[in-house]
C-alpha cells in the first residue's frame, strides 16, 4: 500500500471537521510546512510544545494535527534564541507540517464536546450555543432499474439520505424514461437515431448543502448513462444545528459532589474546582471543552443545573452563583480526550482507502498544572 499525500490526509480530516464549522477568525488550517508531500506518519496532539515536537522527531512524524494553534498571535519576529522561534525552527528543519483543527473540532458531531457528553453518559443531548443551521437540498435522479441500488448506495455513502440516526432515506417511484440519442452519442442503452423507452426509477433524497457536490459526483460516477438526468431543489426543512457545547440529562439526578467525582473519573483528573452547594441535586448538565467563561449566562438561560468547563475566572464564578448555576472546572487539558478518538477515526478512514500512512497520538501530557 502507498502512503498518503498530505493534502489527502487533510481532506479526510475536513470531511469530519470541515473548516466552515469554525468560529470566525479562529486560527485553523496549515500553520507550518507544506502538505505537498507524502506523509508516512501523522501524530494527533492537543498542544504543539517543544517536547511534543521532539516526540514527533523521534517518532518520524511528517504531519502534526493539533487542536491548539502554535501560532496564535501574529509573529513580529522569528528568533531561534527564544522558545517559539526555536520550536518553529525545529519543525521546519525536520520538515514537519502542523495543521490546526480548533473550534471546528469542538463543533463537529463526534468532536470534543460530544466526546465530553458521552464520557459523562448524558442523554438527549443538544447544542448549547447554536452557531448556524445547515441548509438542505433535495436531489432527484432518474436511474434505470438495473442500476438503482448501485446509485442509491453511492449517494448514501457520500452523505445523502441521512436523517437523524437513519441512513439511505430515499423515495422511489417507477416510471418510463424516453430519449433519442443523436449523432455522436454513445448511449448505454439504445442506438443513435432511435427513440428509446426505458423502465426507470425516480430516486429522490435529501442532502446537506455542503455535501451536495460530493453527492453529485458520486451519483454521476455510479450512474451508467452518458448524460444523467437529475434535478436539485431548495427545501425549507430545518437542517442539522451546529454549535459549541452540549446539554443533556444525567441518567438520574446526582448531588453536585457526586457529579464532581464522576467528572474526575471520566476525564482522569486528580482534582476539580466546584462552584455551588455540593449537596445540591443536579440533572441537566452543560459541557464545553476549553475556556467556557462566556457561556455561563447561556447555560443558565437554557436551564442547565451545572456547566462543566475549564479556565473559570473568579468573577465568572460569582456570576454563576448569582444565576443559580453550579460549575465544575476540570481544566482546559481535558480536551486531550480527542487525541485517541481522532487517531482512531482518521486511521480507519485511511485504512479503508487503502493507504499505509500510520496515525498515532502524542503520548505526552501538556497540562501545565499540578495539584499538591
Amino acid at each position: 500500500m502507498a502512503v498518503c499525500h498530505g493534502q489527502t490526509v487533510i481532506q479526510f480530516l475536513e470531511a469530519f471537521a470541515p473548516k466552515h464549522l469554525a468560529v470566525p477568525d479562529d486560527r485553523i488550517g496549515l500553520q507550518v510546512g507544506t502538505l505537498e508531500k507524502p506523509v508516512r506518519r501523522v501524530m494527533i496532539a492537543l498542544d504543539v510544545l517543544e517536547p511534543v515536537v521532539d516526540e514527533a522527531i523521534a517518532k518520524g512524524v511528517d504531519l502534526i494535527i493539533a487542536h491548539h494553534a502554535p501560532i496564535f498571535r501574529p509573529l513580529t519576529a522569528l528568533r531561534t534564541d527564544l522558545p517559539q522561534g526555536r520550536l518553529l525552527a525545529k519543525l521546519i528543519r525536520h520538515d514537519i507540517a502542523v495543521y490546526v483543527a480548533h473550534t471546528n473540532l469542538d463543533v463537529a458531531p463526534g468532536g470534543i464536546n460530544d466526546l465530553m457528553a458521552e464520557r459523562l453518559g448524558l442523554l438527549d443531548t443538544e447544542v448549547l450555543d447554536p452557531l448556524y443551521e445547515e441548509k438542505l437540498k433535495k436531489i432527484v435522479v432518474f436511474v434505470p432499474k438495473t442500476h438503482h441500488r448501485q446509485v442509491l448506495d453511492a449517494m448514501a455513502e457520500a452523505g445523502a439520505g441521512w436523517i437523524g440516526n437513519y441512513s439511505h432515506c430515499t423515495f422511489n417511484v417507477e416510471g418510463t424514461g424516453t430519449f433519442l440519442p443523436r449523432e455522436g452519442a454513445n448511449p448505454f442503452i439504445g442506438q443513435p437515431g432511435k427513440l428509446e423507452t426505458v423502465e426507470e426509477i425516480r430516486l429522490e433524497t435529501i442532502v446537506p448543502e455542503p455535501l451536495l457536490k460530493r453527492v453529485i459526483q458520486a451519483m454521476l460516477k455510479a450512474h451508467p448513462y452518458e448524460e444523467v438526468a437529475f434535478d436539485v431543489y431548495p427545501v425549507e426543512n430545518a437542517g442539522r444545528v451546529y454549535g459549541l457545547g452540549r446539554m443533556g440529562k444525567l441518567p438520574e439526578p446526582l448531588s453536585l459532589r457526586a457529579l464532581a467525582e464522576k467528572v474526575k473519573e471520566a476525564f482522569a483528573v486528580s482534582a476539580v474546582r466546584v462552584v455551588g452547594d455540593l449537596d445540591r441535586q443536579v440533572e441537566t448538565v452543560a459541557v464545553l471543552g476549553g475556556d467556557g467563561n462566556k457561556f455561563v449566562a447561556k447555560a443558565a438561560r437554557r436551564g442547565a443545573d451545572v456547566l462543566i468547563t475549564g479556565d473559570v475566572y473568579y468573577h465568572t464564578a460569582h456570576d454563576a452563583l448569582a444565576l443559580g448555576l453550579a460549575l465544575i472546572d476540570p481544566g482546559h487539558n481535558v480536551e486531550r480526550i480527542v487525541k485517541d478518538a481522532l487517531r482512531a477515526r482518521l486511521a480507519e478512514e485511511l485504512r479503508r482507502a487503502g493507504y499505509a500512512t500510520e496515525v498515532i497520538a502524542s503520548e505526552l501530557s501538556t497540562d501545565p498544572f499540578r495539584f499538591v
